[in-house]
């Protein structure tokens, strides 16, 4: 008798993500813009542990903020865009290496200072209260699964 198979990892269909893209009026301190959204929320953003990306010469680091919605019992994180940090784990030799001292989540738009994830599958970004003099509104985007941001989204969930 044959074991018939319950799923198939080829034909599973990994779900496009949709995140929030923010982008500041003007620039500010991570702690002075999180103070202004915690003050206009129920929300209370606090800082967690770094998103951590190992590159090929550098770590980088990308301060997340993280706040649960009481009512609809959501997750909500900013993860910057922009790494605050990068330790370097070897020299490079390369002449044109393509990696340098800074990095961006999502090189195709370094206008971007953070990236709003939801633990919905159907993410509303509109419960989030931001300061209308500091902030432009929310761009949503989407992720593929076959995208690099989406896998590293996927690991820290």
């Amino acid at each position: 008798m044959e074991i018939q198979k319950l799923y198939d990892l080829d034909d599973i269909e990994f779900e496009d993500v949709t995140i929030g893209l923010v982008r500041l009026a003007k620039n500010i301190p991570d702690h002075e813009f999180f103070y202004n959204v915690n003050q206009r929320n129920d929300l209370n953003f606090k800082r967690i542990d770094d998103l951590i990306y190992h590159g090929s010469y550098y770590d980088y680091f990308f301060p997340r903020f993280e706040a649960y919605h009481k009512f609809t019992k959501t997750c909500f994180t900013f993860i910057s865009n922009r790494s605050s940090e990068s330790k370097q784990k070897k020299i490079q030799t390369e002449l044109f290496s393509e990696e340098e001292n800074i990095k961006f989540l999502l090189n195709n738009q370094v206008e971007v200072q953070y990236i709003l994830h939801s633990s919905e599958q159907f993410p509303d970004f509109s419960v989030i209260l931001l300061p209308e003099n500091l902030v432009f509104p929310i761009q949503d985007y989407t992720l593929g699964s076959e995208e690099e941001l989406y896998q590293i989204i996927q690991y820290y969930e």
